[in-house]
């Protein structure tokens, strides 16, 4: 029984709970942003540059590849990739896009939540309560000075 109960305090630990949830709204965010960079970024950009799109863009690095891609300039990267090995550039400058933008918005949030911190600190505590003691001691010295 002790590995199952061991099991059981590591994963209701709120520390495990806290990494799933983070990982969980991650990748849905992660989803986010690659939806914003491939339907809404990249299409004005693949206006500019041709109806190929920005992620097909690569270099064939053999002899078969090159050649498919002589007969047929639009042959995607997916297809490219079919027959052989390719420098995908675009894909890759595609990917850094992506990790720009998040790395962008996750800054806005750990400055958003530093800010509300440091005004959660700036706010000055009340004063604790006086103990019994102090009371006690406060009530003997009022007592003394009304005597003198």
């Amino acid at each position: 029984m002790g590995f199952v109960k061991e099991f059981k305090e590591f994963a209701i630990k709120g520390n495990v709970v806290d990494l799933a949830v983070g990982v969980i709204i991650g990748g849905a965010f992660g989803k986010i942003v690659q939806s914003l960079v491939n339907d809404l970024i990249m299409p004005p950009i693949s206006l500019l540059i041709g109806d190929k799109g920005f992620t097909n863009f690569y270099f064939p690095l053999n002899d078969k590849v090159k050649a498919a891609f002589e007969a047929n300039p639009d042959l995607s990267l997916e297809e490219a990739k079919k027959l052989g090995p390719v420098f995908a550039w675009g894909n890759f400058v595609t990917e850094i896009i992506n990790f720009l933008i998040l790395a962008f918005i996750i800054f806005l949030m750990v400055k958003a939540i530093n800010a509300l911190k440091r005004k959660e600190e700036a706010t000055p505590a009340a004063p604790p309560a006086p103990t019994k003691e102090e009371v006690l001691l406060t009530e003997i010295r009022d007592l003394l000075k009304a005597k003198a």
